[in-house]
């Protein structure tokens, strides 16, 4: 037998919050749509409802990710590409959403470079393994034109753009410690399921689209050089490479440990933003700009949280 390594550990996910998109399975061409079904067909939804959170996948990503790195050589990105995905099953239908882990990977390590000192980078990733990634990338780009991720992650806030996409009625705030059969709260409080704390939306992908065209719209006539406009336009470009009847999901992932249950259950950003922009399009310029300043600065609050010791 194998010596297998099991990793348990009790850390928490990190601050980070998730945009997805899940495709329905149809979407998918040959000889990834027989994967997608085969995969499913053997670890089942993580979320079997549209009130349900895929919280505890999250966290078995998180562990597997941690696995592979723990006593390695510290590597750029996974050598293959991840064969998993998030799964869905909503009125029937099979949603995936594939991790994606080599492309994210990549992407992780452009905003590292970025936003990190590059003596820091230099520690946590040598030159020479980043040097070998880059060339790796530009060969897998030149062989997948049109690869684009199925999420986008931030750190330690959820960005104001990401809440134009969703209403107040597609919000899910699921209590730690609910269980299967107990009640959460979705639209006044459907049964979910879920042993931890999670907050995520979800929403059809033509209402997504037609929400963030509505608010590009206003925004760019009231203030065409804003940053939530140009937000807007980077949401919208990003929705339009996905099939029309796929699923969006906010999810809140490991802020909800960071946030703590109060402010989980208060937190109304989606609608609060909903209400600026229809003050916006009414022509109350005042209440939309108070709106969408007090939202601005209570995420900033929570990004300031990342320099606490």
């Amino acid at each position: 037998m194998q010596d297998v390594t099991v990793v348990r550990t009790s850390v928490l996910p990190p601050y980070a919050a998730h945009l997805r998109v899940y495709e329905p399975l149809a979407a998918y061409p040959e000889p990834e749509r027989a994967h997608w079904q085969a995969y499913a067909a053997e670890h089942g939804p993580d979320a079997a409802e549209a009130g349900g959170s895929v919280a505890a996948a999250v966290l078995e990503e998180q562990r597997s990710a941690l696995a592979g790195v723990v006593g390695r050589t510290p590597r750029a990105l996974p050598e293959r590409e991840s064969g998993r995905a998030f799964v869905r099953a909503v009125d029937g239908v099979l949603y995936v959403c594939p991790w994606a882990t080599r492309l994210r990977s990549w992407q992780a390590l452009e905003e590292l470079r970025a936003g990190a000192p590059v003596a820091l980078v230099d520690t946590a990733l040598p030159p020479a393994a980043r040097e070998a990634a880059e060339a790796d990338r530009e060969r897998w780009r030149a062989e997948h034109p049109d690869a684009r991720p199925w999420i986008l992650t931030s750190r330690w806030e959820v960005p104001v753009r990401w809440f134009l996409p969703f209403g107040e009625e597609d919000r899910c705030f699921v209590p730690a410690g609910v269980g299967e059969g107990e009640s959460g709260e979705r639209n006044g409080g459907e049964g979910v399921r879920g042993e931890k704390a999670s907050l995520f939306y979800l929403t059809p992908m033509a209402q997504a689209r037609r929400r963030v065209a509505r608010a590009y719209r206003a925004l760019r006539e009231a203030v065409p050089e804003g940053e939530l406009v140009r937000g807007a336009e980077q949401v919208g470009r990003w929705l339009e490479e996905f099939h029309p009847r796929s699923l969006v999901e906010l999810d809140y992932g490991g802020l909800v440990h960071l946030l703590g249950p109060e402010r989980l259950s208060a937190d109304r950003s989606a609608g609060e933003l909903e209400d600026g922009l229809r003050a916006l399009r009414a022509g109350d310029t005042a209440e939309a700009l108070r709106a969408y300043e007090e939202l601005t600065v209570r995420w900033r609050r929570v990004l300031a949280l990342r320099y606490a010791n």
